[in-house]
């Protein structure tokens, strides 16, 4: 399932962009590759990322992986949540499994990255 109204990184995270807020997580496909997810590391809220740095480690079963920021921007939320309940990113991905919440600072970078059909033809190839 990917969702026609986010935007994709290559890296397979995903921006849900509402206003002057961005919502950021890994797809769908990316937490099945990784299998089960045991943990994950946030950033600081307040930490200023710049478009592809990474803002933390996702760690499962599988491997561990780093977690790239798909718009450049200010975190203003967390998910507190997977600090006890990481498995949230394999049960609901772009639900209760978001990561970081951040105020974009250049929302003009939204049209550089991917949207849901390009996206699909990435994972699909």
């Amino acid at each position: 399932m990917i969702p026609q109204d986010l935007k994709y990184a290559k890296s397979h995270e995903y921006a849900r962009i509402a206003g002057d807020e961005a919502t950021v997580g890994i797809t769908e496909y990316a937490a099945q590759q990784m299998g089960d997810v045991v943990f994950v590391e946030l950033p600081e809220v307040g930490r200023e990322l710049a478009k592809g740095e990474s803002f933390g480690v996702v760690e499962s079963v599988k491997a561990v992986s780093d977690l790239y920021v798909p718009l450049s921007g200010k975190v203003i939320a967390v998910n507190d949540r997977l600090n006890d309940e990481a498995s949230l990113i394999n049960d609901d991905p772009f639900g209760e499994g978001w990561i970081i919440k951040i105020a974009p600072s250049n929302p003009s970078e939204a049209s550089e990255i991917l949207d849901a059909r390009q996206y699909e033809e990435l994972v699909g190839s």
